[in-house]
């Protein structure tokens, strides 16, 4: 049996920005959308209000000190920073630049390249989404940019590996067209800079996963793993109430799951999928930035978040040492409903219910 590493999605979108101040409104961050949301229907959990660390700016290093030593109380390993590159143009950059210049928090990262574009969704079927900013892929001379913009982070001794091997992720593996040349570059940069290369992993989007086939275009060869993420993607059937509110919305959608449901959807899937690299969600809750739409889980409580780690960390421990990895979704992702962060209603009770679930299965670990 191995040890298995956690590592929390991170999202840096909690202070200002010229770009969202466009886009959306002067001083909007990811706080705009929580703190006007509301329930939808008897019971839903809505709104969320954080405790411990509050309404907080990214760009207090004070408050990622606090997020780093909650993150340890948890038991994870390290932070895996969601990381934008349009064609030369770093987004959301100044967290986690201010991160790698300081060396502060001293706490393990690594980068997952969230490149799809940007886009003001509608929710209408009948209206297109809004382009706020296309990604594009412009060949080895932006791979190459792209890479040495981030080579001090890939230098830093708090930089996540595999087996000597820089982690890096890539989210939207299917629209990538060049995939195989991107990781060329990069691996030959890394060689070059007196690095070992790199540990790529890629979301399986969820398009018949890798049970039977694989999406087009998706080289199964190129990554180091595959990254299999919920609830967007776990084939979860709509619940009553939630076809009745569908039909009562003449624009988009809102799909009701109950967590239990989830769990045990989650579980099957890891279990009969071992090779895949899993990614498990604490709950989830779209509608803050859907408005009065979207996707939920509802009734996650940490009891029952609880379950689901246990049991994936037990499948994690029966693989090779090579894919240890358990990707948890997220660590602070506020309008989505997905976080580990204290709130009013549970206080830090996911974090110690992390803590018991992953001390748990490292112990067990250890005594073998």
């Amino acid at each position: 049996m191995i040890k298995t590493r956690a590592i929390a999605f991170y999202l840096p979108q909690f202070y200002p920005t010229p770009e969202n101040d466009k886009w959306w409104s002067p001083g909007f961050t990811e706080w705009t959308n929580v703190a006007r949301s509301k329930p939808l229907f008897p019971g839903h959990y809505q709104p969320r209000i954080p405790r411990d660390l509050g309404f907080y700016d990214l760009r207090v290093p004070e408050t990622r000190e606090k997020q780093a030593q909650l993150a340890r109380e948890a038991g994870i390993e390290g932070f895996c920073y969601w990381h934008y590159w349009f064609n030369g143009k770093r987004l959301l950059s100044e967290v986690f630049k201010e991160v790698v210049e300081t060396g502060k928090p001293d706490f393990p990262f690594c980068l997952c390249w969230a490149n799809h574009s940007w886009y003001a969704k509608t929710w209408d079927p009948n209206k297109p989404n809004k382009l706020l900013i296309e990604q594009t892929y412009k060949g080895v001379e932006d791979y190459t940019a792209h890479f040495y913009e981030m080579l001090s982070a890939f230098k830093d001794e708090r930089y996540m590996k595999v087996d000597g091997k820089l982690i890096f992720g890539i989210y939207d593996t299917v629209m990538f067209p060049d995939t195989k040349l991107f990781i060329d570059v990069w691996n030959n940069l890394a060689t070059k800079n007196g690095l070992n290369g790199f540990y790529f992993f890629g979301f399986a989007q969820g398009q018949k996963r890798y049970r039977k086939t694989m999406p087009k275009g998706f080289d199964t060869v190129v990554y180091d793993c595959l990254v299999d993420i919920a609830p967007k993607y776990i084939d979860t059937k709509p619940s009553l109430i939630s076809r009745v509110l569908m039909k009562l919305r003449k624009n988009g959608y809102l799909h009701y799951t109950d967590y239990e449901d989830y769990v045990k959807r989650a579980i099957n899937i890891f279990s009969n999928n071992k090779d895949c690299t899993p990614c498990i969600n604490p709950d989830f809750d779209h509608s803050p930035r859907s408005s009065d739409k979207g996707i939920i889980l509802h009734k996650s409580t940490p009891a029952r978040w609880r379950r689901l780690l246990e049991a994936t960390i037990d499948i994690v421990r029966n693989k090779e040492n090579s894919n240890n990895l358990l990707f948890i979704k997220s660590w602070n992702e506020w309008g989505e409903g997905n976080y580990l962060e204290p709130d009013l209603r549970y206080g830090k009770q996911y974090i110690e219910e992390s803590a018991k679930a992953l001390n748990k299965g490292n112990t067990d670990f250890n005594n073998t």
